[in-house]
C-alpha cells in the first residue's frame, strides 16, 4: 500500500491532538475503523478516467467528508469552496484553507450545486467576514473525518474545530488556544443573494434561511422553498452584527441579501483552552421546524452524545455487511463505499413529518407513517445503489417509493425523471423512476398505492406531454412523440427541451429498458394488455442496432445510418457522455438478443475481449457498469471473475483520488461494493443478481427480516479469482446468478476459488434475458 493511503487510513485509528474526548479509536472490527470519508476528494488517478474523460469535473470524484448519518437531511462538511455553483463540491482535498463547516445538501460525487446551506466559522484577531478573507491555513495532518465526527486545526487562529452531526441537526465545538475573543460568524451560502439572518440576543441565537433555486429545468427559478436554520450558543454573546455584501454593520441584528451575500457574527470572551459550544437545527419548512427538529434530536449540550448517536446509526448500517479476509485497503475501499452508498437519497420531512409539496406549490404536506425522501440522480443511482438498498434496506426502499409517487401526484401527475431539489428535472436521460419502482416492486417490496403508482409509471410510458409549459418544467418523457412513432428517436429530433440535448440512441435504449421493466410490472398485475405493447416496445434497442458495423449508430427517420461513423469516437452527439462502443452494451434486460444482432456467442465474447483489452472500458460512465458482468450470456462467467478484479485494482483506490470519476450520487461506490460482496444487479426488474468474483473470504449480508447471506470463497486471492465450482445451501450451484429470494431468505454461498479458470463451470445454465423463466 502506498504511504498516503496509510497516512489517510491512520485518521480513522487516533486523532492527531492529545485531548481524550478528540480521540477516534475503534477496534478492529468495527467497520467505522475502515471507512475513508476522504477517498473522492482529489482528482481521479486511474487510466480509464485519464483516457476517457473530457470535462474537468468528469476527472473528480466529487465527494466530500460528510459528517451525519445515512440518509440524513444534511451533512456536514469543512468547506473549502464558498459557493453554491454547478459542479463545485464544498471540499477538495488539494485545497489548502478551510473557510468554515458547512450544512450541506451537496449531492455527493455529483455534477449539480449545493443548496440551501448555512457555513459557520470561527476566528479571532481581525473581524474578517468573506469567505477567502476569513479562510484558515490547515494540514491534513491535523484532520480526523470519520462518518460522525470531523476535526481540525484552524493554524491560523490557534482554534480546534469539531464537528458531529445527526439527520437534522448538528453539533459544533470551537477550542481557541490563545486568549483573544473569538467571533463565530454565519452565513446562508446564496449565489443569489438572498439569504437573510437574525441575531437574538435575548435567545442567545442566529436564525436565517437560503432561499433554493433550480438548475436544468427552470434554471435559476425559485425551488419554492428555502434551507432554514436555527443556531444556538451555549456561551452568551459579548457583541454581534451582521455583513451584507462584506460591509459589517455593528449592533445590527438582521439582514437580508438583495443580490448580495450577507451574514452575521457573534463575538465570545476571550476563554483560552474553554470550548465554545455550536448547536443548529435544520428544516425545508420554517425556522419553527428548524428550532424543532434540533430540539427532538439534540438535548443539551452534550457533544459526545451526539457523536454516539451518530456512530450508532452509522454501525447499524454498516454492520449490515460483514467481511472477513482481505487487506486493510480493501476494507476501507469497501466500507467506505458502503458509506457513500448512504448518503442519497436523502431525508427530507421534518421531525414531525412535515414537508413542502413538491414541484414549487410551497405547500406543506405531512408524511403519515413514512419518511419523505428527495435528491434521487436516478440515471445513475437505479443501476445498483437502489437494487443494493433493496437488500439492504427494504424499508427505507418503501418509503423512497412512496416520496416518489407523492412526487408525481403533487408535481401535476407526471413521474419525475430526475428529482432533485424537490423539483422536476430532465437533467438526464431515460425515466428511470420507473425502473427503480419496478425493480423493487418485482423483489416484493410493494406496500404503497399500488394503482397509483402504475398509473403514473403508464402514464410516461404511454402518453406525450402535449402542454408546453409543464413539458419546459421537466414533465414526461423527452422526444416521447418520435419515440412512439419511429420506435426509435431519429436525429432529426434534436430534443432541444432537455438540458441533455440530441443523444437519441442512447435516450432509446434506455427507454426500451425503462418499457421492460414496466412490463413486468404490468404482467405482475395482470394488465395483459400494456405487457404485451411493452414487451414489444423492450425489443426498440434493434432499431438502433447497424448489424452491418455490429454497433449502435445514429438513425435518420427514413431509416439510415449517420455518416460518417467512428464506434470508437470518444463522444458522439447521439451518446450520452460516452463513445457508441461503450453504449452498444446497454441492453440488459436482453443480452440474449444483443448477443444474436451480434452474430452468436463467440463474436459477442470477441468484441467484449476487445473492449477490456484495447482499453475501450471506461468505467467512470455508469451505462457500462454492467458490461464486465455481460460474459456470464455468452457461457464464459470466468471472464468476468478476470476483468472484475481488474476493474476493482485499477479503478479504486484508499486514496482521495480513488474514484475513477464521479461518484455520482453513491452509484460509483454501489458498484464496488456489490462486485466485493461478489454479485451484480445487471437488469434491474429482474430479481437476480451475476455472480462474479468476490475479494473477501466471507461476506455476511444481514437483512432487516433477521435473516443472513453468506458467501464464503475458500482459498481466495486476487490471484485465485476464478470459481472452480460452488454450492447453495449444500447443493451444487451451477448458474452464474442468485435470486434475489435466495439472498432474502438467507442461506450460504460456497465458491472454491483457484487460480486458472474453469471454462466448465455455469458455461450452460446462462442468467435469462427478456423475462425467460428463471
Amino acid at each position: 500500500m502506498k504511504n498516503i493511503a496509510l497516512c489517510l487510513l491512520a485518521v480513522v485509528f487516533a486523532a492527531a491532538c492529545s485531548s481524550d474526548s478528540r480521540t477516534t479509536t475503534y477496534s478492529p472490527d468495527d467497520p467505522l475503523s475502515y471507512v475513508n470519508p476522504l477517498i473522492g476528494t482529489a482528482a481521479s488517478t486511474t487510466e480509464s478516467a485519464q483516457l476517457h474523460s473530457e470535462a474537468g469535473s468528469e476527472l473528480r470524484g466529487q465527494t466530500f467528508p460528510a459528517v451525519g448519518v445515512p440518509f440524513g437531511m444534511a451533512q456536514w462538511t469543512p468547506q473549502t469552496q464558498d459557493t453554491e455553483e454547478k459542479c463545485l463540491s464544498p471540499y477538495y482535498y488539494k485545497d489548502g484553507s478551510i473557510q468554515g463547516f458547512r450544512g450541506s445538501r451537496w449531492m455527493s460525487g455529483s455534477c449539480t450545486q449545493d443548496y440551501g446551506s448555512v457555513t459557520i466559522m470561527a476566528l479571532n484577531g481581525e473581524l474578517k467576514v468573506k469567505p477567502h478573507e476569513r479562510a484558515s491555513s490547515f494540514s491534513h495532518d491535523t484532520e480526523i473525518a470519520t462518518p460522525s465526527y470531523y476535526s481540525v486545526g484552524l493554524a491560523d487562529y490557534q482554534i480546534q474545530a469539531e464537528v458531529t452531526a445527526v439527520s437534522r441537526a448538528a453539533m459544533l465545538r470551537f477550542t481557541p488556544q490563545t486568549d483573544e475573543s473569538t467571533y463565530l460568524l454565519i452565513e446562508p451560502n446564496s449565489d443569489e443573494g438572498e439569504g437573510y439572518v437574525r441575531v437574538i440576543p435575548e435567545s442567545n441565537e442566529i436564525v436565517g434561511y437560503n432561499p433554493v433555486h433550480r438548475i436544468y429545468q427552470g434554471w435559476g427559478e425559485s425551488a419554492g422553498f428555502s434551507g432554514y436554520f436555527v443556531i444556538q450558543f451555549e456561551q452568551p454573546m459579548e457583541s454581534y452584527g451582521v455583513w451584507r455584501g462584506g460591509v459589517i454593520m455593528e449592533d445590527t441584528d438582521r439582514t437580508e441579501g438583495e443580490g448580495q451575500a450577507v451574514g452575521a457574527y457573534v463575538e465570545m470572551p476571550a476563554a483560552e483552552g474553554t470550548s465554545l459550544m455550536v448547536r443548529v437545527g435544520m428544516s425545508h419548512t420554517s425556522l419553527d421546524q428548524a428550532r424543532k427538529n434540533m430540539q427532538a434530536e439534540i438535548i443539551g449540550w452534550d457533544f459526545e452524545q451526539v457523536r454516539q448517536a451518530s456512530e450508532d446509526a452509522w454501525r447499524q448500517q454498516l454492520n449490515k455487511v460483514q467481511v472477513s479476509g482481505g487487506s486493510d485497503e480493501e476494507k476501507s475501499m469497501f466500507y467506505t463505499a458502503l458509506y457513500h452508498a448512504m448518503l442519497l437519497p436523502r431525508l427530507f420531512s421534518d421531525e414531525d413529518g412535515a414537508y413542502v409539496a413538491f414541484g414549487e406549490s410551497k405547500n406543506v404536506f405531512q408524511a403519515e407513517g413514512f419518511d419523505y425522501y428527495a435528491d434521487f440522480s436516478m440515471w445513475d443511482t437505479f443501476r445498483a445503489l437502489h437494487p443494493l438498498h433493496t437488500i439492504l434496506n427494504p424499508e427505507k426502499t418503501n418509503d423512497m417509493i412512496r416520496s416518489l409517487i407523492d412526487k408525481g401526484v403533487q408535481g401535476g401527475a407526471w413521474l419525475p425523471i430526475f428529482p432533485a431539489w424537490n423539483s422536476y428535472t430532465s437533467a438526464m436521460i431515460g425515466d428511470h423512476v420507473t425502473a427503480m419502482i419496478g425493480d423493487a416492486w418485482m423483489k416484493g417490496i410493494d406496500d404503497f398505492d399500488q394503482e397509483l403508482a402504475y398509473s403514473l409509471m403508464r402514464k410516461n410510458a404511454f402518453q406525450t406531454n402535449t402542454d408546453r409549459e409543464s413539458y419546459l418544467n421537466g414533465q414526461g418523457r423527452r422526444a416521447m412523440e418520435s419515440y412512439l412513432e419511429y420506435g426509435y428517436i431519429p436525429l432529426e429530433d434534436s430534443v432541444p427541451d432537455s438540458f441533455h440535448q440530441r443523444e437519441q440512441v442512447s435516450r432509446t435504449l434506455e427507454y426500451a429498458f425503462d418499457d421492460f421493466v414496466l412490463s413486468q410490472v404490468a404482467q405482475r398485475l395482470g394488465r395483459q394488455e400494456d405487457y404485451e405493447i411493452l414487451k414489444e416496445r423492450a425489443k426498440n434497442y434493434q432499431y438502433v442496432f447497424d448489424t452491418t458495423t455490429g454497433y449502435v449508430r445514429g438513425r435518420y427517420a427514413d431509416g439510415s445510418w449517420v455518416e460518417p461513423f467512428d464506434p470508437f469516437a470518444s463522444r458522439a452527439s447521439f451518446i450520452t457522455e460516452g463513445s457508441p462502443y461503450q453504449y452498444t452494451w446497454y441492453v440488459p434486460h436482453d443480452v440474449a438478443g444483443l448477443m444474436e444482432l451480434m452474430g452468436g456467442k463467440e463474436k459477442f465474447v470477441q468484441k467484449l475481449d476487445t473492449l477490456f483489452e484495447q482499453r475501450y472500458y471506461w468505467h467512470g460512465n455508469e451505462p457500462g457498469h454492467q458490461t464486465v458482468y455481460l460474459y456470464a450470456y455468452a457461457g464464459a462467467p470466468w471472464k468476468t471473475q478476470k476483468w472484475v478484479r481488474d476493474i476493482i485494482r485499477e479503478e479504486y483506490s484508499a486514496e482521495p483520488g480513488g474514484l475513477s470519476g464521479n461518484e455520482d450520487a453513491g452509484q460509483m461506490s454501489a458498484w464496488l461494493v456489490c462486485s466485493m460482496m461478489g454479485f451484480y444487479p445487471v437488469a434491474p426488474g429482474m430479481p437476480y443478481y451475476v455472480i462474479g468474483s468476490p475479494v473477501f473470504e466471507t461476506t455476511a449480508i444481514n437483512m432487516s427480516n433477521g435473516s443472513a447471506f453468506t458467501i464464503t470463497a475458500n482459498n481466495n486471492s486476487d490471484e485465485n479469482r476464478y470459481i472452480q465450482s460452488a454450492t447453495l445451501n449444500g447443493e451444487p450451484l451451477e448458474r452464474s446468478y442468485l435470486l434475489h429470494e435466495e439472498i432474502m431468505q438467507g442461506g450460504e454461498l460456497v465458491l472454491e476459488m483457484g487460480d486458472e479458470p474453469n471454462k466448465e463451470w455455469a458455461s450452460e445454465q446462462l442468467p435469462p434475458s427478456m423475462g425467460e423463466k428463471m
